[in-house]
């Protein structure tokens, strides 16, 4: 459904003003010895710096950039086109302008020439198209996975071998026939180099030499090989 069409009394007002505006323009350049086109020139001049001005420091503050710049020439502008309505306001003499205001009217195209080039040759902010302000989000961190322990491999230890002399076990005669006297048994060298390290073990541990039942206890061997072992560490 078409809405119908209707006159915006603001926008009415804002022509009215701006063709106002215009005019009092056109006066001061045409009394200040602008004459024909150059006397229409001024007043588009100084319109356009002012639009472009007001445009450029919209576009800065929604880039949240300073404006300071367009600002300055806003001032300069808006200056120009009020001084300009006041002047023709009968303060100031139509057919006798002042040496000074002819100057500025001279000088402005090169200010408006300078302004309009620094405003249109200042860099514009481009939006980035992938961000929405509506649901813009600060990222959160999110935490780094760690990595599952890997199982710790297998050792097997192999026991060091028992280097200590395997010996028969005595077992006693079921009969004790009356035999001769026998000399005392050997001892093996490995078994006697052996019993002197236990010996020497349990001398540095106590501070007193081992005793005879002691090492047939430590080496395992019969009382007999005990004393014998036992007379060749003395």
């Amino acid at each position: 459904m078409s809405r119908p069409n209707r006159f915006d009394p603001v926008l009415i007002q804002a022509v009215i003003a701006g063709a106002l505006s215009f005019a009092h323009l056109h006066d001061i350049a045409e009394a200040a010895g602008q004459h024909g086109w150059k006397a229409w020139a001024y007043p588009v001049s100084v319109d356009l710096l002012l639009v472009a001005a007001w445009r450029r420091m919209r576009i800065l503050r929604a880039a949240d950039r300073p404006a300071r710049a367009a600002w300055t020439w806003f001032v300069i502008a808006l200056t120009a086109s009020l001084g300009a309505n006041i002047s023709t306001a009968g303060l100031l003499d139509m057919n006798a302008v002042p040496a000074w205001l002819r100057i500025l009217v001279a000088g402005w195209p090169a200010l408006a020439f300078l302004g309009g080039t620094l405003l249109a040759h200042t860099h514009t902010p481009a939006p980035d198209p992938t961000a929405d302000p509506a649901t813009d989000t600060v990222p959160v961190p999110q935490a780094t996975p760690v990595p599952a322990a890997e199982p710790a491999p297998e050792v097997t230890v192999e026991r060091a071998p028992d280097h200590t002399p395997e010996l028969p076990s005595a077992t006693p005669p079921e009969t004790a026939p009356v035999l001769a006297p026998v000399s005392s048994p050997s001892v093996p060298p490995a078994l006697l180099a052996h019993a002197r390290k236990v010996a020497d073990s349990h001398h540095a541990a106590t501070g007193n030499p081992i005793d005879t039942a002691t090492l047939r206890t430590r080496l395992g061997v019969p009382p007999a090989l005990a004393d014998v072992i036992a007379a060749q560490l003395a």
